[in-house]
């Protein structure tokens, strides 16, 4: 695996209490939170970039409103930390993102967060367009069961599987938590 730099930003996408909504359904990586508790002490002892995501559904009835707005508690910026709030489900879109990341000459993002085949990907594939080293955190992200296009019923796991896969190679590098903080000198 390719080291990761010095200036690599950490870049934790809507680890709010939103996510617990019982309403979003069964969900995978029921360790995920563990392994961001990971990766951002990590960043923050080794003083690596972090950026919070914090998504604001335009949707009246979305968990995304209200006491759905707080951070979880494993994901509570520090107050030197970047905190955007993105109207929509790209990090990149409706933020300060992009010109934040050039002024910091970073060049190279980790992602993790929620959910994998949403915001997640969405801002996975567009870090990967904007020619950004692209890591999504396979163990420190998750999703939701779903139904597909057709109907059918999608376990979280598959529907994870299928994001990675989507990311992976075209957009981004699909990393564990163990391989990455290998990677970053943990």
């Amino acid at each position: 695996m390719k080291a990761i730099g010095p200036n690599a930003a950490l870049v934790l996408i809507d680890l709010q209490t939103a996510v617990d909504d019982p309403r979003l359904g069964r969900r995978n990586n029921p360790a995920a939170e563990e392994n961001v508790s990971r990766l951002l002490a990590h960043w923050r002892k080794t003083r690596r970039p972090i950026v919070h995501i914090r998504y604001v559904s335009r949707e009246p009835n979305s968990p995304f409103k209200g006491e759905g707005l707080e951070f979880k508690p494993v994901a509570v910026p520090l107050e030197h930390e970047l905190v955007l709030t993105k109207p929509g489900k790209n990090a990149f879109i409706g933020t300060t993102l992009e010109s934040w990341l050039g002024d910091k000459q970073i060049t190279q993002l980790v992602i993790l967060g929620v959910s994998t085949n949403n915001s997640v990907e969405a801002t996975a594939r567009m870090s990967g367009e904007l020619g950004f080293d692209t890591i999504v955190v396979s163990d420190a992200t998750f999703a939701f069961d779903r139904l597909d296009y057709d109907g059918r019923p999608r376990t979280a796991e598959e529907v994870h599987a299928m994001s990675l896969a989507n990311l992976e190679g075209e957009y981004a590098r699909i990393h564990s938590t163990s391989a990455l903080l290998s990677a970053a000198g943990a």
